[in-house]
Order: structure tokens, then sequence, then C-alpha cells
């Protein structure tokens, strides 16, 4: 029986499965192998692009995530390629200007991105409007996307409402992001349904496999008319990624919805991909099973593996169930926003805080006070009033489209790169995150240096780099990690008769060693300023000599990748500055000295 109204496919294999499952770390190498029998399958498009797949290319694999899209678009050409694009926010954690939206989008054009899942955390669609718009200027097709979540103000109906302000905004196709898995089968049906009756455009579903409830929904979804869905290849498929792709072909096979997928094929790809995730073992999230308690947290697959190892990284995985009881609480707090990045991130981190300091708000994120603030765009609900109170120092929430605030930031960016990186697409790189885009550059086409696996750890697997042999300094002095209780401490030693040198904590072993000798010498004591966290030394706001009051940010610290502004507990001067730019730090640790 020829299929009267086939159900089109999307794979994410490239993009959402690993981000989900293997805290998004899968190299371009072992996408290529197998491009060209993805590109055999007749999928309605591969996504491999977005998300976090930019940010861990730079930060993670010294991977120009540029040059993957071109590699794969080669192997690949017949079957369009999607990505993941956050509106304002592009692929980083703020909201960039209209000048760095425009190149972004265009530039994604060029290697080879088709079709643009456009979204919005707070489903603020000011804020994806210039992203749109620029995609359908350079011949690309835009879903326009709702994130899904649960709420008090969240029903079907507001759903419906946005598809059809989405339609007239100008999308091609209406996405409905179910990111957590949260979706029903009741609301589902409702909700495709609703959309169908008011929406003349293609709908395509996305959802994961966290709660279980993937499969019953997306059954409901193909009887309410649902033109498309997202599903992985079985082998990286599940817990809190996707349903499986061979599942909806077999499912559907003779029926007036059959994919017309060839099952064989799909099965050598899944066979490929079993091997390949085992190459990521050491990445794997705990979570491989069904949670039904994420209705209640309502964490997105890929926020929890990742979560999982920034708690790992802190040697605080035993928090993870406090940090899951925690994030529902901030949530609600702060009007309740669909969790997906940056939301979830900002969300999650600051619930992480909550826990690890013990105290509610006690340190707040940079993230979090722009969200409270309208920096991100209008929060669905009102937020909790001693939240706000804290948060807002008296000002005003930001009103307008926020990126109407924005100074036009592509020639800043050429000036301060000046003539070391001329391309666009460095520029780019460097406008979604220029710390780390300055340290790839610097390591770009070099290998990193690998561990040797402990017994039993697949040889493959991507490892930390280790420390590096003692560095020896222009005067003879050495630096050497020596442990103490417990803790590593670098430790210069220098011949004798030379001056002493400082000591200070050393990096976390999986961690790149950066220097940590204090800029300044700690003599004269005076009132510490503490690390109330782990994390790294993102920007130092103080000299030594300078007055500062209580109050005044002194340092900047980046943990989970959101900005924590550190913060004098007194007025005075600053006496010693004891950490420098890139330091990793622990709680507890001393960062600057206030006479």
């Amino acid at each position: 029986m020829a299929a009267v109204n086939p159900l089109k496919i999307t794979d994410v294999i490239l993009r959402d499965a690993h981000q989900s499952l293997l805290a998004t770390r899968m190299k371009t190498e072992d996408m290529l192998p197998i491009a060209e029998k993805l590109d055999q399958v007749g999928f309605f498009s591969l996504e491999m692009w977005g998300g976090a797949t930019f940010d861990a290319c730079v930060r993670f694999l010294n991977e120009d995530p540029w040059e993957r899209a071109r590699q794969l678009k080669k192997k690949a050409p017949n079957t369009p390629f999607q990505m993941l694009l956050r509106g304002q926010n592009l692929l980083g954690y703020r909201h960039y200007a209209d000048d760095i939206v425009e190149r972004f989008v265009k530039q994604s054009c060029d290697v080879g991105i088709d079709i643009f899942r456009i979204f919005d955390a707070l489903n603020d669609f000011r804020n994806i409007r210039k992203a749109l718009e620029t995609a359908k200027k350079y011949g690309g097709t835009v879903e326009g996307t709702i994130s899904y979540t649960v709420s008090p103000v969240h029903t079907v109906e507001r759903y419906i409402k946005m598809a059809k302000e989405l339609e007239d905004m100008g999308a091609d196709i209406i996405c409905l992001k179910d990111m957590a898995g949260l979706l029903t089968p009741e609301t589902t049906s409702a909700i495709i349904k609703g959309i169908k009756d008011t929406v003349n455009l293609p709908i395509h579903l996305h959802s994961h496999a966290t709660t279980g409830l993937v499969g019953m929904n997306f059954m409901r979804a193909i009887d309410a008319g649902v033109d498309m869905i997202d599903t992985t290849i079985s082998s990286l498929s599940m817990g809190t990624s996707h349903y499986p792709t061979e599942c909806i072909v077999a499912a559907l096979k003779g029926t007036e919805h059959d994919t017309g997928l060839d099952l064989d094929l799909l099965h050598e790809i899944a066979d490929y991909f079993k091997e390949v995730r085992t190459h990521y073992a050491e990445f794997e999230s705990d979570f491989k099973g069904v949670d039904v308690k994420i209705l209640d947290s309502q964490i997105p697959g890929g926020m929890i593996s990742n979560m999982e190892n920034q708690l790992k990284e802190q040697n605080a995985i035993d928090k993870l169930d406090d940090v899951l009881l925690e994030v529902p609480r901030v949530r609600k707090d702060m009007g309740y926003p669909p969790l997906v990045t940056p939301t979830s991130q900002i969300v999650g981190s600051q619930a992480t805080l909550n826990v690890l300091t013990g105290e509610r708000y006690k340190v707040i994120t940079k993230e979090t006070r722009e969200c409270v603030m309208g920096k991100y765009g209008k929060l669905p609900a009102d937020i909790e009033p001693s939240l706000l109170e804290k948060v807002s120092d008296g000002k005003e929430i930001i009103e307008c489209r926020p990126a109407d605030l924005l100074e036009p930031e592509w020639e800043t960016i050429c000036k301060e790169l000046g003539e070391n990186f001329t391309s666009d697409e460095d520029r780019l790189t460097y406008a979604m995150f220029p710390k780390v885009a300055l340290k790839f550059f610097d390591t770009r086409g070099k290998p990193l240096p690998k561990k040797t696996p402990a017994a039993g750890a697949p040889s493959s697997a991507p490892s930390a780099a280790p420390a590096p042999a003692a560095p020896v300094s222009a005067q003879g002095a050495a630096a050497y990690t020596v442990h103490v209780n417990g803790k590593p401490y670098t430790v210069q030693v220098a011949p004798a008769g030379s001056a002493p040198m400082a000591v200070a904590p050393a990096p976390a072993a999986a961690a790149i060693p950066v220097a940590t000798a204090p800029v300044a010498p700690a003599g004269g004591g005076g009132q510490a300023v503490t690390s109330p966290l782990p994390g790294s030394v993102f920007a130092i706001k103080c000299q030594v000599g300078q007055a500062v009051n209580e109050g005044d940010t002194v340092i900047v610290l980046e943990s989970m990748k959101m900005e924590t502004e550190i913060h004098a507990p007194v007025s005075g001067t600053i006496n010693s500055i004891l950490v420098q730019e890139g330091a990793n730090v622990q709680t507890g640790d001393e960062l600057v000295l206030i006479a």
C-alpha cells in the first residue's frame, strides 16, 4: 500500500543525540565515515550543527565547528542539513547585536546549513525575528519554534496562539520543541490538532525519551496530522536522548504514513554508532532509563548529562539529587521560564549554587540577574518579589526587545582581533566565546595530549590533558604539583639564594593547567575575599592599591559556563591579588586581600 501521507524523519544523531547522552563530545572524525550512508537514507533532514556543538568543538575538542559543517556537507550533499539556533543568543549564552546575528546566520548558510530551527528560550518571538529574516534572506528554510514547558501559565491555547504568531512572522514550518520530554499523549494530540486547525504550515515535533512517554506521544501526533518528527539511530537513543528511528520506520511500514526508509540501511548505521559510543564512555550519563520524576524537575536531556559532568568536575556529584529538587523552585521564582538553552543553564547553575553554598541566592550569577531584569526577554510569569528585590537594586525591568539596547559589535570585534585572525568565521567564533576562542586559536591544528586510559577504559576515549612536566622559568625556578592532606598545590622551587616563590592551589586535574602565582605579593594581611564556589577566574576587576567600597565587584568567576561576580565584603584598599585570570579555584580559596 502506497503511503498517502508519509511521515518525514529528521535524524538528530549528529547533534542532539550525543549532546544528550555524551555531553556533546562526539568528534568529526567519528561522523565522517558514516556520513555517506546517512545521506542515502532519505531523511527529511539531518540535524548536525548548533545547540552545544559549536561550544564543545572549540572548548573541548580543539575542532573548528565551521570546518565540521563543510566536511560533512562534502560527504552528504543530498540531505538537507539542519541546525538549532537560539535566536538572538545564536549559539552563545547572551544576546548579540543584530550585526552579529546577520553575519552569523549568513555564514551558516555559506557552510551548508539548509534548515534553521530558531527558538527563543522564553518564547519571546521579538528575539527570533532578526535571525528568521536573515535565514530567509539567504535562502534558508525556517522552523519557527515553540519551546514547550508546563506551568500554571502555559496552556494549550497559548501554544496555538504562538504558532499563529510564528506563521505571521514568516516561518516556513512550525516546530513544537519538547526538550525535556514533558508532553503527554492527550496534550500532544490537543496541541497538534489545534495548530493544524489554525495554521497552514507543516508541523515538526521534537521530543526526548526521558520520561518514557515519547512513543505514545508520537503516535498521537501522527494521528493528529504531524508532518515531521525527530528521532535518532537506536544505538544512541532513549535515556535522555530520543526515540529510535528504526522503531518509527518499522511501526509505520505498510500504513498510510509509511516513511519509505530502508530498515536494513538503518541497521547498518546503528551498528556503526554502537561502536562509536564506546569511544566516549567517560562522558556517558548515569541516566540510562526512564524517570517520570522529570515531569517535576523539567530538566531537558542535554542538561542532565552536562550537569552531571559539571558536578563531577567539582567533586559534588553527590549533590545531584538536591540540585534536581532545587531546579523547579528556582524556575518558579524566576517566572516559569522554559528550561532550554540558555535558560536551562541559568536556572540549573543557580540551583547548583544554591545547593553548593547551602543558602538560596547567597550567590547570584550574572546571567540570573540579567534574566530577571529582562535582558533575555519577557519572562512568562511574575518573578518572586524577594528575588526581584535582591536582584534589581531599585532598577526597572527592561520592557523593550533586549537587542534594541545593544550597540553594533562587529567593528569592535575586528579591532580586538586585529590582523591576527581576519576571517569572518574566526571573528564570529570569537564573538561567541572570546576567551575560549583565543585558547582554541592557539591550539588549533595541534594534537591534544592524551593520557593513558585506566584499566578497562576504551583506548580511544577523549580525555583531559595530563599535567605538563615542571616548567622552568628564566630565573631557573621550576613549578611542581604536590599534595598536602589530599589537596593539590603548585609549588615554584627556585635555586638557593633567590627570592622565595609563592604557593597557590593547583588546578584540578581535569582542567587545562594555568599559572596560579599571585599577581602581587601577599604581605601585610587584610580581609580575605574568598571564592564561594569552584570555578575559574574569568576577570579581575581591581588593582593593587585601588580603593574599593563594600559591594564593589572585584573578581568575576566562571563556573558551569555562567559568570558570577564576587563583591568586596568591606570597604578598603586592595592589598594583594592572589590569583590570575584563568586560574582554577575551589570553594574557600582566597582571591583578594583588602586592607
